[in-house]
């Protein structure tokens, strides 16, 4: 696959552009990073489909640059009290319990750039808030 076949797919954006960003595609290319979760409501929001599995996409960095493809290999809802550990050694951030998964996670969708973007500066996870669980593989880095 070639940049020029990239430029078709749709375009995939691990967090805000940044150094959270960064890091994640880091751990994309290097291969540390095969899952990534996000809140079910924010498909409903954007009005966007969930993602399917066999769908590529290109995973942007902070510049805006397309440097890998990536294909979904499985895509689950569930409640964010049930996502377990493999998963969350499975985001390649580090983390070694699913306690501090969520505190980093709850960390980002508690902070300024997520409550901003969803205009409601008050906004909150718990256990039941409905998460999108998706796995996926490097296809190539370009």
């Amino acid at each position: 696959m070639t940049s020029s076949d990239a430029a078709d797919l749709p375009m995939f954006e691990f967090a805000f552009p940044g150094p959270l960003r960064d890091k994640l595609v880091a751990a994309v290319l290097d291969g540390t990073k095969i899952a990534t979760t996000g809140l079910l409501q924010d498909y409903e929001i954007d009005d966007e489909p969930l993602p399917v599995v066999g769908a590529r996409a290109a995973v942007v960095d902070s510049a805006g640059r397309r440097v890998a493809v990536i294909e979904v290999t499985e895509v689950r809802v569930a409640r964010l009290g049930d996502v377990n550990l493999e998963h969350a050694r499975d985001e390649g951030e580090g983390d070694d319990s699913v306690a501090a998964w969520r505190a980093g996670h709850e960390e980002y969708w508690h902070g300024a750039d997520y409550r901003g973007w969803l205009g409601n500066p008050d906004f909150t996870v718990d256990d039941d808030t409905q998460v999108v669980l998706e796995r996926f593989r490097l296809v190539t880095a370009l």
